[in-house]
């Protein structure tokens, strides 16, 4: 088939891919010129495990060809909408989405599927197909066909999980479902759910929502420690041997694309106020603050004026080992100090960031916070890097550091034991 993929970012990309190394010819559409001329030299504009090698391999096959022209979609037989929808004021903004189907509709010939993979509030997909109805005259379920695919991905996996996780697939009528299914055979290994279009958008949105009320659960079993005297990781630990418990671990906030987003998107519809999603929001939202307060309890033990601090953030990414900062609590993080403190550096192996050596960055530094847990910050030698700081202060946001190191000041999230 000729497939069409809108939005070349996180998904776009590697989704494109995936259609393009099952013997598809891939057309993908990005506005980003400059990411378009990356990605048809073979180079990815993102960072994730196997990428590069894979996008080589397929733009050499002239498999896939990414373009700024939405012309260039026509005669696609499937399109792939991979588009952003980021919050405005904590409502969603569909602009991207919408844009993406009134391009479709200029494009697409009479029986094309229609699949959006971005994640949206409930009933956005059956309103995506009444668009396509009143801009074409043709009708869903019969002229084309609609269906709701979410990606259930995590970066630094991407490529393992779209392959072998079960997918949910909702049409907003059977036949779009049993199409879309048959189209991701191509690739996935895993199980696919056929449902309808509204129940896979809110499946999508419930299984991020519970994972962020429970971290926000855990972030409030983390403060309860430090005013006890508890090492919440070692009593998360435990509480996990009990074989119906499964609480998620604390730090300094939920970033991403989806955690931080979703819970609005599935209230933004809502015919009442649901105050555990809104309140699990505020407490992750948070914990920024919390790493702040930390940070400002050492300076009062080391003797140190915060006017005249220097802060060293590590890390910039929302999680370890990638370079997405969508939504990063460690920006946020890094907002906060600059209003409070001296001066503020910033390190990322992944990112980069105002130092490009960690050791340049700590250099008469007061102060360390690990923002983010990339597995090069789990084994620094402290005590070397520590000679290099005006003052000895490190405050672990993410619970990576076992052991305090000698002659530091050393609180954590959730680290009432020290």
């Amino acid at each position: 088939m000729k497939i069409g993929v809108i939005g070349l970012g996180y998904i776009g990309l590697p989704t494109a891919i995936m259609f393009a190394s099952s013997g598809h010819n891939v057309i993908g559409l990005e506005i980003r010129r400059d990411v378009v001329e990356k990605i048809n030299s073979g180079r990815a504009h993102i960072i994730e495990p196997e990428i590069n090698e894979r996008l080589k391999k397929v733009i050499a096959e002239e498999r896939l060809k990414a373009t700024t022209r939405p012309e260039d979609l026509r005669g696609a037989e499937a399109f792939i909408v991979c588009v952003q929808t980021p919050l405005l004021d904590d409502s969603p903004d569909l602009s991207y989405v919408e844009n993406a189907i009134r391009t479709i509709a200029e494009v697409m010939d009479r029986g094309a599927l229609i699949v959006i993979e971005s994640t949206v509030p409930p009933g956005t997909t059956v309103r995506m197909a009444r668009l396509l109805e009143d801009l074409t005259g043709m009708r869903e379920g019969i002229d084309f066909y609609v269906a709701h695919a979410p990606e259930r991905v995590m970066p630094g996996r991407i490529f393992k999980e779209l392959v072998y996780n079960s997918r949910i697939i909702g049409g907003v009528s059977p036949k779009a479902a049993v199409l879309a299914e048959k189209l991701y055979r191509s690739f996935v290994k895993g199980k696919i759910y056929l449902t309808t279009a509204t129940t896979a958008e809110m499946v999508k949105l419930m299984e991020n929502t519970f994972r962020d009320v429970n971290i926000a659960l855990a972030n409030e079993f983390a403060i309860l420690a430090q005013q006890y005297g508890v090492n919440v990781f070692e009593a998360i630990r435990l509480a996990n041997t009990h074989p119906r418990v499964r609480i998620h671990m604390p730090g300094i906030g939920v970033g991403g694309h989806c955690l931080p987003k979703d819970p609005y998107l599935l209230l933004s519809s809502a015919k009442k106020e649901f105050g555990l999603i809104r309140l699990a929001r505020q407490v992750n939202e948070n914990m920024p603050k919390i790493a702040v307060n930390l940070l400002f309890e050492a300076f009062e033990r080391a003797g140190v004026d915060p006017s005249r601090a220097t802060v060293v953030v590590l890390g910039l990414a929302y999680k370890g080992g990638t370079d997405d900062t969508r939504n990063s609590p460690a920006l946020k993080l890094v907002k906060l100090l600059e209003t409070r403190v001296g001066e503020v550096r910033t390190y990322d192996p992944y990112v980069g960031g105002t130092h490009k050596d960690i050791k340049d960055a700590l250099r008469e530094a007061d102060a360390a916070i690990i923002a983010t847990d990339h597995l090069e910050f789990k084994t620094l030698p402290w005590e070397e890097l520590g000679s290099l700081m005006r003052t000895r202060i490190l405050i672990d946001g993410r619970g990576i550091i076992a052991e305090p190191p000698a002659d530091f000041i050393f609180l954590g999230i959730g680290r009432g034991d020290v």
